[in-house]
């Protein structure tokens, strides 16, 4: 018993070794990173300016990739193609002085998708902010991007109700107008056993498309009102908006009994589940399909802070959300008239 105990004793000694070394290689890596992308701005300042100035064209800079080549053999990223990448990564951030301290923080390989990916300004820091915070990978930036994140996060202001807004925490990109569970493989008829059980099955995605910072509590989680018991779907704790969340699931339109039920839900949940130290829970009506003056009606007399999205189970054309979004500003600017 002693010597296990001591066994037990040296390998929890080992173990802050072995975290010590795992965090210097991470700060060794981050360092490294920032060092990379700085060159590719210094290199892409350099050529940009000596472009305006001494007008190098394509021939120059075929010319100056050769030479780096031929110096420095070992040496590989500096062709051509990707020289002239490094000007445009320089001259689309170097005027911006909120969003170029920005992109050491990302790997060379996000930061070019992000650049070749983003026509506007406002879509190219959501996607910075949220690769930093989220800390994507390629693939998952690359995912988020073609199924029209920017657009979704923003369109969701118009369902959410005013309660949810006015909160004191900041709900800004967190929750969704659409939620994409293609992941999810569900067959085009499918029930709601069948909708929460694929989720369960795809946890890991679900909560990378929710988001980090939600962390699962339980499924079918069981609130008692009286003698009675109650049932919500999926039950997340946000570790940001320190809140509880409830997902409830519909595969059906959205209907306004949908919200009675939820508030009821959240009710429940703030009188007797939410901590003191605990903000006010947060429902989210996960629909197949709303209609989005419906919604509006329902939302407008809501006291409760929740939000009305949809699910999708294969990936919306980024041209169809980006007509949804330029018809939500057109509401926006005709308001303001």
């Amino acid at each position: 018993m002693g010597k296990h105990l001591k066994l037990v004793k040296q390998d929890e000694q080992f173990s802050v070794i072995l975290c010590q070394i795992q965090q210097a290689k991470q700060q060794a890596y981050q360092q490294a990173n920032k060092t990379l992308v700085g060159l590719y701005w210094d290199v892409g300042a350099y050529v940009s300016e000596h472009v305006k100035q001494s007008g190098w064209g394509k021939g120059v800079v075929a010319e100056l990739a050769h030479y780096i080549a031929t110096r420095e053999p070992n040496i590989k990223g500096f062709t051509a193609r990707n020289i002239w990448r490094m000007k445009q990564f320089y001259e689309t951030y170097k005027d911006n002085q909120k969003l170029s301290p920005l992109v050491t923080e990302l790997t060379w390989t996000n930061n070019l998708i992000i650049l070749s990916s983003t026509k506007y300004e406002e879509e190219r820091a959501f996607y910075l902010h949220m690769a930093i915070k989220e800390r994507y990978s390629k693939r998952e930036l690359e995912r988020q991007i073609s199924s029209g994140l920017f657009e979704r996060v923003v369109l969701t202001d118009k369902n959410m109700s005013e309660t949810l807004k006015q909160l004191p925490q900041n709900t800004e990109k967190v929750f969704k107008d659409s939620y994409i569970l293609e992941f999810l493989q569900l067959p085009k008829k499918h029930n709601e056993d069948d909708l929460q059980q694929a989720i369960l099955s795809s946890l890991k995605d679900f909560i990378l498309e929710i988001g980090r910072d939600f962390c699962f509590l339980g499924q079918e989680y069981r609130i008692q009102v009286g003698n009675d018991d109650f049932y919500i779907d999926l039950l997340f704790f946000h570790r940001d908006l320190q809140c509880l969340v409830a997902f409830e699931l519909k595969i059906d339109k959205f209907r306004p009994a949908h919200l009675g039920q939820l508030e009821f839900y959240l009710e429940a949940l703030d009188r007797d589940v939410k901590r003191p130290n605990e903000n006010p829970s947060i429902g989210v009506l996960l629909c197949r399909e709303k209609n989005n003056e419906v919604v509006e009606y329902a939302l407008s007399r809501s006291i409760s802070p929740a939000v009305i999205s949809e699910y999708e189970t294969k990936l919306i054309p980024k041209e169809v959300l980006r007509a949804k979004l330029n018809e939500f500003y057109a509401i926006l600017e005709g308001g303001d008239e």
